[in-house]
């Protein structure tokens, strides 16, 4: 069987998964959080075993993929490391140069290197990931998979901002989108379920989460997505703002004295359900508040507004729906974020049974037999696109 390692790196974490292909059996899994900081965790995870837990100060990114290594021969995962074949890589911004998945040689590493302004956050962190196992598994083949890569074939009209036409050709600024490794996932699962081809569909998914986007798929081509040049854009988020008007940076910045990359950070890291609620940028805190705190009220009734406004533009632009899918944290946990969604759908035909909407973290139909648009709980599966993208890419 061969072994194929997919590796999804964050600014702080580290999440693993190791597959037995092409079965694509998790064979062992795990979490690096806190890299860089103190308290670091790293845990280990294997089918039938107890989880495997080491809390070590400032685990670095050299460490972390060290630690995957040995935790995969100390526990017999592998007798030998050159057992893993391939390893996947999540990559978040592609640029216009990614259009799929690619297999890594130098050039590519490059080019994800020269791409880091479009996310600094993840791309440096990530092409860092690349060179360590490429140093400590000199003979695995290693691919990138981008999150940006499904969007880039998506209609101009769409992914052009209303700018001087010259940014987007001499800078490369429009819509990038993010999330697209997930979206990817749960459009292929939902119409699995559905016993239909996504070419035969027009379905718009939406990825709920601390940071949260939608798509919406025509004949399995992607039309549009909320996310822009930055996962800043689109719908408001646990900490993030979603669009706003952009003169507001400006402004902000006269009144308060701050650098624009000040006001961006608070747009970032202080906004969205956090900025408006005062309280938190969870969802299920804010909900176990609303009752009697007016605010967290309001934040959560503007989330749902900002997602409903998208998901009835994509209907619009898609000239009808015949699936809605919900993912990610609280598109998955979520019921009643998902009922209030449904209930402001009802014109378009959504309509959600609540005994079938009772699930967390389940695959499930959750719409009403007789009613015209399925909605489904998928929950997103990354790791597994990503494993399937290494073995295309490689064959």
């Amino acid at each position: 069987m061969i072994k194929e390692l997919v590796i999804n790196a964050g600014s702080s974490t580290l999440k693993w998964k190791l597959f037995e292909m092409p079965d694509e059996k998790v064979i062992a899994s795990g979490l690096i959080d806190r890299i860089n900081l103190p308290n670091s965790v790293f845990t280990g995870k294997r089918p039938g075993h107890d989880k495997h837990k080491v809390v070590k100060d400032n685990i670095t990114y050299d460490l972390a993929a060290t630690m995957v290594l040995e935790y995969l021969k100390d526990f017999k995962v592998v007798k030998h490391l050159h057992e893993i074949t391939g390893i996947g890589h999540r990559v978040v911004a592609g640029g216009e140069y990614f259009k799929d998945s690619a297999f890594i040689d130098d050039q590519a590493l490059e080019h994800i290197k020269q791409l880091a302004d479009y996310a600094p956050l993840h791309n440096p962190i990530q092409a860092r990931y690349i060179e360590i196992f490429k140093q400590l598994l000199p003979d695995a083949q290693q691919v990138a998979v981008f999150d940006t890569s499904l969007y880039s074939e998506m209609p101009k009209v769409n992914y052009l901002y209303p700018i001087p036409y010259e940014y987007y050709t001499d800078l490369g600024i429009r819509k990038y989108g993010a999330h697209g490794t997930s979206h990817r996932y749960v459009s292929k699962r939902a119409a699995e379920l559905l016993g239909k081809d996504l070419s035969d569909l027009k379905i718009i998914t939406c990825h709920l989460g601390s940071g949260s986007s939608i798509t919406a798929f025509d004949h399995g081509n992607v039309v549009d997505t909320s996310m822009g040049f930055t996962p800043l854009g689109g719908v408001m988020m646990g900490t993030r703002s979603g669009d706003i008007d952009a003169s507001l940076v400006d402004f902000l910045a006269r009144k308060l004295k701050l650098s624009v990359s000040d006001i961006t950070d608070i747009l970032n890291q202080k906004s969205g359900l956090l900025g408006i609620s005062g309280l938190s940028p969870d969802q299920r805190d804010l909900e176990n508040s609303e009752d009697v705190n007016p605010r967290a009220r309001l934040a959560l009734e503007m989330f749902v507004n900002r997602v409903v406004r998208f998901i009835g533009s994509y209907v619009a632009e898609l000239g009808g729906l015949d699936a809605l899918v919900f993912t990610a944290g609280s598109g998955e946990n979520g019921i009643l974020m998902r009922e209030r969604i449904a209930d402001q759908l009802a014109y378009f035909g959504v309509e959600i049974d609540p005994i079938q909407n009772d699930v967390r973290g389940k695959e499930q139909i959750i719409s009403k037999a007789a009613a015209p648009v399925k909605v489904l709980v998928v929950p997103t599966n990354e790791e597994l696109m990503i494993v399937r993208d290494v073995q295309r890419i490689l064959k």
